[in-house]
C-alpha cells in the first residue's frame, strides 16, 4: 500500500507530504488484543477499527474533508478477562493519559477534531472526552465503529464478541487470518442471574471465562465475507459523512440545529 493509495495515514506519509496534507481532523482507531472464539485472532478489533477508519478517511476525502488516520492503538480495557493469555489491559486512567498526549500533539498543527474510531465493547471514551474537553481546543468525539450501521438488516444474529457481524467483518478483511467455521466455538453464554442485569438497568463487567466456554458470545455459523463487506463499508461510509459534516461545521462553530 502506498500514500497515494490511502493518502489519509499519517503512517504511510512521508514528512513533506504530511506537512503539505493540511489536515483538518485527526482519527484514531483504538481496539484491543484479546481471545475472539476460537477462529478469530487476537488482533480483530484493531484490523476492523482501522478498517472502518480507512474507508471512512475515504468517503470524508471524497466529500472535501482531508482527515488523517493515526497508527491505531492496540490495547483496550480487558479487567473481566486478565485470566485469559495475552489479553492485554490497558486501564481506563491509562487511556485517558494516552489520549491526553495525543491531543497536545495535534493541537500546534491546525488540527480542528479528533474523533476515536472505537472497535472493542470494553472501551468507554465518554467520561475521558468529558475530562478532557474543557482542557483543549480539539473537538473530541468517539464513535463505536459497528454502531454506524443497520446490523439487524444484514445479520440473522449480530452476536456481542466474535459472533456473526465481527466474523463476517473479519472474512471481509482479513480473510488469511480467520479459521475455518467449522473450528468455530458457538459462542453461547451465560447471562447474570440477577433481574436488573438482564434488564440493563444495573451493570457489572463480565468476568469472561465465567461466561463463555469458547470466549466468544454469539453464534457465528451464519457469517459470510458478503455481509462483512457490506457491512463494515456501510459503517465506514456513514462515519466518513460525519466527518466531512464536522469538519464544515467546526470553522464556523455551527453544532448545533436552530
Amino acid at each position: 500500500m502506498t500514500s497515494v493509495q490511502h493518502p489519509w495515514r499519517v503512517a504511510d506519509r512521508t514528512w513533506p507530504e504530511v506537512k503539505a496534507a493540511a489536515f483538518t481532523i485527526a482519527v484514531l482507531p483504538w481496539g484491543a488484543t484479546e481471545a475472539h472464539n476460537t477462529h478469530l485472532p487476537y488482533g480483530t478489533d484493531t484490523m476492523l477499527g482501522s478498517a472502518a477508519a480507512d474507508i471512512a478517511a475515504a468517503e470524508a476525502w471524497r466529500l472535501g474533508a482531508h482527515v488523517a488516520v493515526l497508527p491505531p492503538i492496540a490495547y483496550g480495557v480487558q479487567a473481566g478477562q486478565l485470566d485469559i493469555p495475552f489479553c492485554m489491559n490497558m486501564s481506563p486512567s491509562t487511556q485517558t493519559a494516552v489520549f491526553r498526549d495525543t491531543i497536545a500533539s495535534l493541537v500546534p498543527h491546525n488540527i480542528r477534531a479528533l474523533v476515536i474510531i472505537n472497535a472493542h465493547g470494553g472501551n468507554d471514551f465518554k467520561p475521558a472526552i468529558r475530562e478532557l474537553q474543557p482542557t483543549t481546543s480539539l473537538f473530541l468525539a468517539t464513535v463505536d465503529w459497528w454502531k454506524a450501521g443497520d446490523a439487524k438488516d444484514t445479520f440473522v444474529e449480530p452476536g456481542d464478541h466474535a459472533g456473526e457481524l465481527e466474523t463476517s467483518a473479519m472474512q471481509f478483511v482479513a480473510p488469511h487470518l480467520v479459521r475455518p467455521l467449522s473450528e468455530a466455538g458457538d459462542g453461547r453464554s451465560r447471562n447474570w442471574k440477577f433481574s436488573a442485569m438482564q434488564q440493563g438497568w444495573a451493570w457489572a463487567p463480565r468476568q469472561w471465562t465465567r461466561i463463555s466456554d469458547d470466549t466468544g458470545v454469539g453464534n457465528p455459523a451464519y457469517s459470510t465475507a458478503e455481509k462483512g463487506e457490506a457491512y463494515v463499508k456501510q459503517c465506514g461510509e456513514h462515519i466518513g459523512a460525519f466527518l466531512a459534516e464536522l469538519n464544515e461545521a467546526l470553522p464556523k462553530a455551527d453544532l448545533y440545529e436552530a
